[in-house]
């Protein structure tokens, strides 16, 4: 009995540290993506937060309108990506999971 109670304590802590793992992962997505002009980068993290942005001189020719309209576009591609990735992560920890 202390053999089998050995061994599912072992397998509980290799799962507790693999989710441990997934959390350390998922917080350290990031997505980098450009505008196809190049006026705009962003980067955002796991969650589509953003966390950085860079804006090229190429700006002062946008429209305010425009503006809004690139940098809304490239921070939601960007998410998208983020998000992909994230989902690749639960999607291997669930397969490992299952074995």
């Amino acid at each position: 009995m202390s053999q089998a109670m050995d061994e599912l304590e072992a397998r509980a802590h290799r799962r507790l540290n693999r989710m441990r793992d997934l959390a350390d992962e998922m917080t350290a997505v990031r997505a980098r993506e450009t505008s196809p002009d190049g006026v705009v980068t962003v980067v955002v993290d796991g969650s589509g937060a953003l966390r950085e942005l860079e804006l090229s001189t190429g700006i002062t020719k946008l429209s305010p309108a425009e503006f809004e309209r690139v940098l809304v576009s490239t921070a939601g591609q960007a998410a998208l990506r983020a998000f992909a990735e994230r989902a690749e992560l639960v999607t291997a920890f669930n397969e490992e999971a299952a074995e």
